[in-house]
């Protein structure tokens, strides 16, 4: 697959996107459907801010899906990442919008969202969300 076939890969392009959107991902052919398999990526900078004080929260994302026709293309994704730095949201409201940008762009077979923001105040919040909705998120605990 050539890179014009990409928005970010292969440019020289690096001015991240101010507004998260699922058009901002791109994804290329699973060339493995015959198996299932896992594919995980780590974000240990994400960075959002609270909507109410507008001070930064920092967070470690950890994303799993097993991919059915499309995979995510890792540039585009640093790219969706980075355009929450701006973005007054809470935690909650965050993990659940890349659950259903990823899950809009690439179709996946299965996914889980996971964002371990640090702490503030002594409390650290851990949010997890996964698609589809089924059973496995009742055996967390």
């Amino acid at each position: 697959m050539a890179s014009k076939d990409f928005n970010l890969l292969g440019k020289s392009n690096n001015t991240p996107p101010t507004e998260p959107s699922a058009g901002i991902l791109d994804t290329f052919p699973n060339r493995h459907t015959q198996r299932d398999y896992l594919i995980e990526f780590h974000c240990s900078d994400f960075t959002s801010r609270c909507p109410i004080t507008q001070q930064s929260d920092f967070a470690e994302i950890v994303i799993q899906y097993i991919p059915k026709e499309a995979c995510i293309e890792t540039k585009s994704l640093k790219f969706y990442l980075q355009s929450y730095r701006e973005q007054n949201r809470f935690n909650e409201q965050i993990v659940n919008t890349i659950l259903n940008d990823l899950v809009a762009a690439c179709q996946p077979k299965w996914m889980r969202v996971k964002g371990e923001f640090a702490p503030r105040g002594g409390i650290s919040v851990v949010t997890i969300a996964e698609h589809p909705d089924n059973d496995l998120m009742k055996n967390l605990y």
